[in-house]
């Protein structure tokens, strides 16, 4: 690969470069905390606008899905027209977009607002941590950095849910968005004191046409996957599947024609590059659907308060803080592999738990269960954000950086799409006390927070056996959920390569 390097000062240290970490882990903590806030304001989300289960799933993935399919977009566009632009136009962006999810008055307009926010988020991930690669130029300063960022973004899933019970218990569900305003002011006018602006100086026109491919490509996919875990092989999931399969062929095909390309795709031959993405993935994918799935396990079987239920989650986010600022020492005393195969098996092992969370148990066993997989997750994403970083010129951090971003919002998304398709399907299928009308059955096959709807307006026997049915149900979906994805991480094939075999950060991974 081949660029023209930015200057730097002669010490090669920018001024007030920590400063200038603090804004921008604030963005990205904001960010992460946006994928899970919503969990524990689901069942009151779904009172208020009686979403179908089918439209509940994508009010809690969209935003991902779309951040997703945006994010290399994204990335190469801060390379061109600067991050530090890019950053704060999406900051004022994420917050009006913000205040729209806030007062959604229907189902479809949720989804749209979330569409929407996902939109705004995906101008700030990627430059965030370009704009880390920019601001450290050693490699051991970098690995700090990246280790504070990482511990930002892994423990903001589980710190999300503690933000959403404090607000729940005094306001109605939109004030888990509007809680985005006062951040977004402020990173606004701090970034634009202390944030730098850097962008590649050579770096080409920016290719509609692979945004489009890359945008169409990633949502058809998911959606796909999404819709045959629940539905089966049908003709819509069928034809989805092809035209994203199709866009993303198109897209990887275009990039290898183009002079100055969104993605250097040839970073995919490079085996370490490739294992520290995928990595990356199930770190995250685990995490966000156990946090988004045990949010309404919490409440809606063990009946807890909001708080609660996210006070009993903190331990997750405790585990990732800890583990991302341990991530480079761990990284260089072991090596990067040992760090993130240990990290994907803690998260495995935490996930394997959820197969005996019953109704009656207690804080300290999830608390201990939680801290193991925060860790562990928090361990393997800042290792293979370091690696995937610092495997680029600088020139072309914002789309390294995307290539991580992607990763980990696509991980959220899958974690919400794939492991609830497992919960749906299993809860759909509960038996319906006898006397209990049709219509309503119906209506509480949809989810679990329709069927305490729908027992409301039972006769109270006929409604609390339908709920004892549903809660048992959707334990039982929760212990599969969590079977399943912890055989995923158990088994996986260990991550390859010359950037993580055997490597060690003793002065980080650096681009030839």
């Amino acid at each position: 690969m081949t660029g023209t390097a930015l200057k730097e000062p002669d010490t090669g240290l920018v001024p007030g470069r920590w400063l200038a970490l603090s804004v921008l882990v604030l963005a990205v903590l904001l960010i992460a905390v946006d994928a899970t806030v919503l969990g524990l304001a689901t069942p009151f989300l779904t009172e208020d606008l009686q979403p179908t289960g089918t439209q509940l799933l994508w009010i809690g993935d969209v935003y991902s899905f779309v951040i997703a399919g945006l994010l290399i977009s994204m990335g190469s566009l801060g390379d061109r027209i600067g991050r530090k632009k890019l950053l704060l136009t999406g900051a004022v962006a994420f917050g009006a977009v913000s205040v729209l999810n806030a007062y959604a008055t229907s189902p479809e307009m949720m989804i749209v607002a979330r569409a929407l926010l996902g939109v705004a988020g995906a101008t700030l991930m990627p430059s965030t941590l370009a704009l880390i690669r920019n601001l450290f130029s050693d490699p051991r300063e970098r690995s700090i950095a990246v280790g504070i960022w990482g511990s930002a973004a892994s423990a903001g899933a589980a710190v999300g849910p503690v933000v959403g019970g404090a607000l729940l218990e005094h306001f109605w569900w939109g004030s888990v968005f509007l809680i985005n305003l006062p951040v977004m002011a402020v990173l606004v006018v701090v970034g634009l004191k202390l944030i730098p602006e850097s962008r590649n100086p050579a770096p080409g026109p920016w290719d509609l046409i692979s945004v489009a491919l890359s945008l169409v490509g990633m949502v058809s996919v998911v959606y796909a996957i999404k819709e045959v875990a629940v539905h089966g092989l049908t003709e819509g999931a069928a034809l989805a599947a092809a035209l994203g399969a199709g866009a993303l062929v198109w897209f990887v095909r275009r990039q290898l024609t183009l002079e100055s390309p969104l993605l250097n795709v040839r970073l995919f031959h490079h085996r370490g590059f490739s294992g520290a993405v995928l990595a990356d993935l199930l770190a995250i994918l685990g995490l966000s659907g156990l946090i988004f799935f045990l949010s309404q396990f919490l409440q809606l079987v063990q009946d807890r308060s909001p708080l609660e239920a996210g006070l009993i989650e903190l331990p997750s986010a405790v585990g990732a803080v800890l583990s991302g600022l341990l991530a480079g020492h761990l990284a260089r005393r072991a090596s990067v592999r040992a760090a993130v195969t240990g990290g994907l098996a803690a998260l495995g092992l935490s996930l394997a738990s959820c197969v005996w969370l019953t109704a009656d148990t207690g804080p300290l066993a999830m608390g201990i269960a939680l801290f193991l997989g925060g860790f562990g997750a928090g361990l393997a994403f800042t290792v293979t954000a370091d690696v995937i970083l610092g495997s680029v010129p600088k020139e072309q951090a914002g789309a390294a950086s995307a290539v991580s971003e992607t990763a980990y919002e696509l991980g959220a998304a899958l974690g919400i799409a794939l492991l609830g398709t497992v919960v749906t399907g299993v809860y759909r299928d509960f038996t319906v006390p006898a006397g209990v009308p049709e219509a309503s059955a119906d209506a509480a096959r949809e989810s679990l927070g329709g069927a305490f709807h729908t027992a409301g307006s039972l006769p109270q026997d006929e409604g609390e056996a339908l709920l004892a049915s549903a809660r048992d149900a959707f334990a039982d979906g929760f212990h599969l959920a969590g079977a399943a994805a912890s055989v995923v991480l158990l088994t996986r094939p260990s991550p390859r390569g010359s950037l993580l075999k055997g490597q060690r950060l003793a002065d980080g991974v650096e681009h030839p």
